[in-house]
């Protein structure tokens, strides 16, 4: 049916809807009065319905006519936004993807700090924790969990993973614990685990955390209270108070450092892993894209 509807008809109709007036349709897209009313008529001819009302000089919209107007409403602004980047004077937009707990927990603030010293710039944040979808060469930058080399992608390392427990000050306090450095591994065995779904052969959650720390024992009798879909979800919970997440400590920094999280123990595992962030190796980048990698890896993210 598309094929036979001119596509100017769905403007003009766009238009008749938010000035409910042809005249005022009309002015706004320079044609006249009854040339909007034609566009309206062919159009209403193709659909087979109404989508209007006339009561003298005043219009309604029918049922099928005002679920037109929104799905086109929806559609115009869906291509204004897409066409944004070719605006004359349009600034450079950066894509950027890294998965959902790099970017809340460490990537954001740092995007906001960059984007407020080059108010210009436009800074797209694509999260996802599938390494297609992070490695796709459609970025301009990457965070990557590696071991640090990719055939497409030039990394320079930003955080090298050392997974330790944490727990919030207040969960400690509930469970009278006054020296958390102390615990055993067989004593934070028997605490609240919060742990999270591997979607990745190399994540490491609780269990294999204590088979590979040496602690074979309590890795068997390790029972998580709680079991998120997502890494971000167990953190977030462990800050609620709710019980014991394994802290990616690199990741977590500004809560450890704020004491919004304490580590448990002294024990913790450096798995060979860690983020890196990507420069694409086959095409050159603009001078942005290379702003923002020489912020992103310095350690507070300022470059400078």
């Amino acid at each position: 049916m598309l094929d036979k509807i001119p596509l100017e008809a769905f403007r003009v109709f766009d238009a008749a809807c938010r000035h409910m007036n042809f005249s005022r349709a009309g002015r706004e897209l320079n044609i006249t009065q009854a040339a909007v009313s034609r566009r309206i008529k062919g159009l209403e001819g193709h659909l087979g319905t109404d989508l209007f009302t006339r009561r003298g000089k005043n219009l309604e919209l029918t049922p099928p006519g005002e679920r037109l107007f929104q799905r086109i409403r929806a559609t115009l602004d869906y291509l204004e936004e897409s066409l944004e980047p070719f605006r004359a004077g349009a600034g450079q937009t950066i894509s950027i993807a890294a998965s959902g707990s790099v970017s809340h927990l460490w990537l954001g603030r740092r995007l906001r700090d960059f984007g407020k010293a080059n108010a210009g710039l436009s800074i797209r944040l694509l999260t996802s924790d599938s390494p297609s979808d992070l490695a796709s060469e459609n970025n301009d930058l990457v965070i990557l969990y590696c071991l640090g080399e990719h055939p497409r992608w030039s990394l320079t390392p930003l955080i090298a993973e050392e997974l330790a427990p944490v727990a919030a000050p207040d969960y400690l306090r509930s469970r009278q614990i006054d020296d958390p450095a102390a615990l055993t591994p067989a004593d934070l065995a028997r605490l609240d685990l919060i742990d999270y779904d591997r979607f990745n052969a190399n994540w490491v959650s609780f269990r294999q955390w204590f088979d590979r720390i040496g602690v074979h024992g309590a890795a068997r009798g390790a029972q998580p209270r709680f079991t998120f879909s997502t890494y971000l979800m167990a953190v977030d919970a462990a800050i609620r108070g709710d019980g014991v997440a394994l802290g990616s400590l690199g990741l977590l920094r500004e809560a450890l450092d704020d004491g919004r999280l304490v580590t448990l123990g002294t024990r913790s595992l450096k798995t060979g892993y860690g983020y890196y962030l990507g420069l694409p190796r086959f095409r050159n980048s603009p001078q942005d894209v290379l702003d923002l990698h020489a912020a992103l890896a310095t350690p507070d993210g300022t470059g400078d």
